[in-house]
């Protein structure tokens, strides 16, 4: 078995893909065609805030790394309706109201109860708050989703890899990793009382989604 799992790793290492680009639409088919403002949490090089400038009035992309905010500028056109800022979040985000919140493997780097409040406060009434994250396994239904997902990673990455050459494979993160300690189950529990009606599902490749509309 450890022979297969080090074969597996070498395999990704050369055929590397982006499990959170990997959510992005079926991010924004959670969203309205249009909205106004939109705020990015974690926004890294900006991938996201890019795709969210198509359909907002206006986008604002947050980051704690200085050099990746850099990077982000630098990949934005001249005239799209998009600022960068560097800021730690949940206290240093730039006020609301925001009619999108978006938040994506982000938020187990970010004390959950006092960020998701911090969320619901900077949420314009009507508005979507979207978070892609991960969550510490844990139960029967984790580890079977872990186990398809790491069968399902090496196929993605071939499929994804496809006809690209090295330079236009994506480019590994550079926050620094750090497990995820709640659970999903945990993960739950906080959001329902925070966040009343909010939609939470486990999701492949390591990730869970939370959708929630403020009344």
């Amino acid at each position: 078995m450890s022979g297969l799992i080090e074969a597996l790793h070498r395999f990704n290492a050369a055929h590397p893909w982006d499990h959170n680009a990997h959510y992005h639409p079926w991010l924004l088919r959670r969203l309205p065609r249009r909205v106004g403002r939109a705020l990015d949490v974690g926004c890294g090089s900006g991938d996201l805030v890019r795709r969210l400038a198509g359909r907002a009035e206006s986008v604002v992309g947050v980051d704690a790394d200085p050099g990746i905010v850099e990077r982000a500028r630098e990949l934005t056109a001249p005239g799209a309706p998009v600022t960068y800022t560097l800021a730690s979040a949940p206290r240093g985000l730039p006020p609301g109201p925001y009619d999108v919140i978006t938040c994506v493997a982000v938020l187990h780097h970010l004390p959950l109860a006092e960020t998701l409040t911090r969320f619901r406060e900077e949420l314009a009434p009507g508005g979507t708050l979207v978070v892609v994250g991960c969550a510490r396994e844990e139960g029967p239904a984790d580890r079977a989703l872990s186990l398809v997902s790491l069968l399902l990673n090496p196929l993605t990455g071939w499929v994804k890899n496809r006809g690209r050459s090295t330079a236009q494979r994506p480019v590994s993160m550079t926050a620094p990793v750090r497990e995820p300690e709640p659970t999903f189950t945990e993960i739950g529990r906080e959001a329902r009382r925070i966040l009343p009606g909010v939609r939470l599902r486990r999701g492949l490749f390591w990730r869970y989604t939370l959708v929630w509309r403020a009344p």
